[in-house]
């Protein structure tokens, strides 16, 4: 695989420290690079076709493949609607005030930690990395792969894995959000310990197809990747890809500056 720096670097280590536990649930060989803690998805002339198929052995595949769909790139990520065949969610449950509570804490921990962040120069020396900003997002996240190795055992709310920013009109970044994320092994009641599920549900990249290597460039990535519409084993191989039941862990938004809860939990 081909990582355009040192944090595409770290990123494949984020990705090998918040995979444990994840079994047997990822087949094959494929790869996708990309970001954190968390974060993205095939994304034209990204590190994604290409590089991909660059990669050496399984299991630095599979890092990469975790790396990148954490990551999860804004285009692919600005509408979930066009992703519903790849996109899993933890279940849903009845709010508690004792959820509001925990909801607004973290909210109100994260107005304070990250205030000093809505200047991206201070996020940037502090070590939080843009994904592939050369590419035009809806949200632009900042990883800084320290939190996402920290996430994979333990939940700090002043830590999240990423930044979510939006470009402005003078070339520069408005912070807007945070993103959390937590290893594909963690349990439902795991996750509701870090951020309560009655207010706000995780979400997974599930049912993947991506084309066979050396074949990202040409592939039609209508049926292939994170908004293809290929979602099942059988239909993978019969396009001659290769089908992951799962990329990357458990990742959750959350929008600080939200006027209300509700929306400060919007997935």
């Amino acid at each position: 695989m081909i990582l355009h720096n040192a944090a595409g670097v770290a990123m494949v280590l984020l990705a090998l420290a918040a995979a444990q536990g994840r079994g047997t649930d990822m087949a094959g060989t494929m790869g996708q690079g990309g970001g954190a803690g968390s974060m993205a998805a095939p994304h034209a002339a990204s590190a994604t076709p290409a590089t991909i198929d660059q990669r050496g052995d399984a299991a630095t595949e599979d890092a990469a493949i975790d790396a990148m769909s954490s990551e999860h790139m804004s285009e692919h990520m600005a509408g979930h609607g066009a992703m519903a065949a790849h996109m899993a969610w933890s279940d849903p449950r009845p709010t508690t005030e004792n959820d509001r509570e925990r909801a607004a804490e973290i909210v109100k921990t994260l107005q304070t930690a990250l205030a000093k962040y809505k200047d991206y120069h201070v996020a940037e020396a502090d070590g939080f990395k843009p994904f592939h900003p050369e590419f035009p997002q809806n949200i632009y996240h900042f990883t800084r792969w320290q939190n996402g190795l920290k996430a994979a055992f333990t939940f700090d709310p002043a830590e999240p894995t990423s930044l979510l920013y939006k470009k402005t009109g003078d070339g520069g970044y408005e912070l807007v959000g945070a993103m959390y994320t937590a290893p594909r092994a963690t349990s439902e009641a795991k996750l509701d310990r870090r951020v309560p599920l009655g207010v706000a549900r995780w979400h997974r990249h599930v049912n993947l197809c991506f084309p066979p290597k050396g074949e990202g460039a040409a592939a039609d990535w209508t049926k292939f990747g994170f908004k293809g519409s290929i979602s099942t084993k059988a239909a993978c191989d019969a396009a001659g890809g290769r089908f992951y039941p799962q990329v990357f862990g458990w990742m959750v938004h959350v929008y600080p500056w939200a006027t209300t809860q509700e929306a400060a939990w919007a997935h």
